[in-house]
């Protein structure tokens, strides 16, 4: 066996053992076979990577064994490695590896962990099926995969009524965009007979400008194609229409957020794209498509993070911000680009995710960031570490200008700005607007985050500052000294209202804590990540030479582009720090310098500010013309069809004469001799009357 079957099937052995064995063994022994199979999948990827890397190495492809045999359609089960697979190898495996270990402690609490590492585990495995597929199918069996494994780990907590929607949503959401990619899977074995990825790719341009029958009318093969195949990475990719299954996600464990939507489920439709780039290419419709739902994916996503209080959800606003980032690089062409923000995204969305996770723990689980402030000296490692992940997401560097040949700073630094630069090298200038706002606004949010979380006056319940300010509401004091002190944030809660309302129930008197040592090593390592990755790693995803040699073929390497991304203009290559910078001076100003001036905001533009904070209304919306609907459809053919017509004619009514029958059988047969000889007599009485009347 060659290193990618340990990679791929020691996840899935790994959870059958933890599942089957579930609390026989305790919890340790479960712990241990996870994260020991996740270390050394982790440990066999990075060669292949470098491998890689380092131009040293060819595309394979290791069979397994023939999976399905039908007419002229074979579908192999093979796995296969190539520059694309090698990206998506280090992510999964790094990612996951490290959200088994943070959960030895954010979890240690939880009486079912058996089970919880054994779905993480299958996740991984479905998640690593999906990125070595050859084919179609297999590519499917990992797509539907990591579908189920969300829909059991967003659900983990199943007693909770919250948790259990949440999945139910993931499920169903996906299961519309499921629905387009299979139909694209369908289409495209129409078209080329086979399902082979390699096969359809090499065989795409020449299918340039024919057409197919598709709803009664002829279009464009590969504009239908490529439309179909993206609305699956829409459903899977949470972009816009198909998003609203994302911040819900939150309900599971917070480890769960950081393995969906840093390495695995999201980036799956990307990493699609990416992997269809030769068809995409020949269809400027479908680019153009993808372009525009990226961006607009983007700026929706970014300006509903502006807003949002829960910690977890602003964060899961950001990952669908940053999936958009990615998807309009695609559009346009800038296929590395996007891989190479996949690649950064990784590593600082998951620190910010299991560095939100840790702020919850020191917290007693409250995710509330109004309820937060001043953290950073008793959760210093956490803070730390989320700074560093803040100077990622929000871009921080210093760009290659006026004689300064390289370029440095933090991770989304270098993919975020290549993407921003290649969206203006392209001439998509509204793309490339888009993404210098949403620059700001991502540097907006994160630093919100900060700033409401580590900074300012504690309020927390048992803070110094809330108990003196509950000794000044309860009249010891001035009347408005709480009002002024707590309206930090949107809304802020009086000091009353911490200590005596909901959130206070699991934090009164309770003092924030730094996370155990098993929790912060993670943090830790992708600290370095975050740091790192963008520096390092550049070269192989964007610059035109060591790009092109990279990916060979994987995807659609546009080498023209890349060179013309690096003469953009100096205010080009400006734009994105101005717009980080100008973030983060909003964020100060309005968080730090003025405390009071996001409530006044938010009275001032209160419609504006209901319209994001209710995420632009979109669970409404769709409650209103699609959940209602079918609920009262539902409700019509069941009371109405099954109830009113089906039982009520159907079982219940032959029960009814049955029982009716019986009751009058029984009233006959009632073993009296005279009741027998009376029934007789009117029967010999009727029947002489009959014969008479003859």
């Amino acid at each position: 066996m060659s290193a990618i079957h340990f990679i791929v099937f020691l996840p899935l052995l790994a959870a059958a053992v933890a599942g089957l064995s579930n609390k026989s063994f305790g919890s340790t022994f479960p712990k241990v076979i996870t994260t020991g199979s996740l270390f050394v999948a982790c440990a066999l990827s990075w060669p292949i990577f470098l491998q890689y890397l380092g131009g040293n190495a060819e595309p394979t492809i290791s069979p397994v064994f023939t999976w399905m045999l039908s007419g002229s359609m074979q579908v192999d089960w093979a796995l296969r490695v190539d520059s694309l697979t090698a990206v998506m190898l280090v992510v999964v495996t790094s990612v996951s590896a490290l959200v088994h270990l943070y959960s030895w402690g954010y979890m240690s609490e939880e009486p079912d962990q058996p089970r919880f590492f054994a779905y993480l585990s299958l996740f991984t495995f479905a998640m690593l099926m999906l990125v070595t597929a050859n084919n179609l199918v297999q590519m499917f069996f990992g797509w539907e995969g990591v579908g189920l494994a969300s829909y059991l780990l967003i659900g983990f907590w199943f007693r909770k009524p919250s948790a259990n929607a949440a999945a139910i949503k993931a499920f169903v959401v996906n299961r519309v965009g499921d629905l387009g990619f299979m139909l694209g899977i369908f289409g495209t074995f129409l078209v080329f007979g086979t399902i082979d990825i390699p096969t359809i790719l090499a065989a795409a341009p020449n299918m340039h400008g024919s057409t197919i029958g598709f709803l009664g009318h002829r279009f464009d093969t590969m504009t239908v194609l490529c439309l179909l195949l993206f609305v699956g990475a829409m459903g899977k990719s949470a972009q816009l229409g198909l998003h609203t299954w994302l911040p819900d996600a939150m309900e599971g464990p917070t480890p769960v957020s950081a393995l969906i939507h840093a390495a695995t489920m999201v980036t799956a439709g990307v990493f699609m794209v990416c992997r269809m780039s030769p068809m995409f290419e020949q269809s400027a419709v479908a680019l153009g498509v993808v372009t525009f739902v990226g961006a607009a994916t983007c700026f929706f996503a970014a300006t509903v993070g502006t807003t949002q209080t829960d910690i977890k959800r602003v964060i899961a606003y950001s990952t669908c911000s940053q999936l958009g980032y990615m998807f309009f690089a695609a559009g346009v062409g800038a296929y590395g680009a996007a891989m190479f923000h996949l690649f950064t995204h990784a590593f600082f969305k998951a620190l910010l995710f299991l560095g939100a996770g840790s702020v919850i723990h020191a917290m007693h689980h409250e995710q509330d960031m109004r309820f937060y402030g001043g953290l950073r000296k008793h959760i210093p490692v956490t803070f730390w570490t989320m700074l560093f992940g803040t100077l990622a997401i929000t871009g921080v560097g210093i760009p290659a200008l006026f004689g300064n040949p390289v370029a440095f700073g933090f991770a989304g630094f270098h993919s975020k700005d290549a993407i921003i630069e290649a969206s203006y090298a392209a001439g998509q200038t509204s793309a490339f607007w888009v993404g210098v706002l949403v620059a700001l606004l991502t540097s907006f949010y994160s630093w919100r985050l900060v700033f409401l979380t580590f900074y300012g006056k504690p309020r927390w319940a048992g803070s110094e500052h809330i108990q003196h300010a509950v000794h000044d509401h309860h009249g010891h004091g001035h009347d408005d000294h709480h009002d002024s002190e707590a309206e930090i944030s949107d809304h802020a809660p009086s000091a009353d209202e911490i200590l005596h309302g909901h959130h206070a129930e699991g934090t009164a008197g309770y003092h924030p804590h730094e996370s155990p040592i098993v929790m912060l090593i993670p943090l830790v390592l992708l600290t370095l990540g975050a740091i790192f990755a963008g520096f390092v790693f550049h070269g192989a995803f964007i610059e035109p030479s060591a790009g092109e040699s990279y990916w060979r073929g994987a995807i659609a390497f546009n080498e023209h582009l890349m060179h013309a991304m690096h003469e953009v203009p100096v205010w080009v290559k400006l734009s994105a720090t101005i717009a980080m910078l100008s973030g983060l001076a909003i964020a100060y100003g309005a968080y730090i310098v003025s405390p009071g001036f996001p409530a006044k905001f938010a009275e001032a533009f209160r419609p504006l500010y209901l319209f994001s904070l209710n995420k632009w209304y979109f669970d409404e919306l769709y409650n209103f013309l699609f959940v209602r609907p079918a609920f009262a459809i539902g409700r019509l053919f069941w009371k109405k069809g099954d109830e009113a017509t089906i039982d009520r004619f159907g079982p219940n009514g032959a029960a009814r004469v049955v029982q009716l029958g019986s009751f009058g059988a029984a009233r006959l047969q009632s073993g009296y001799v005279y009741a027998y000889a009376f029934i007789m007599l009117i029967g010999l009485t009727a029947a002489l009357t009959w014969v008479i009347a003859r």
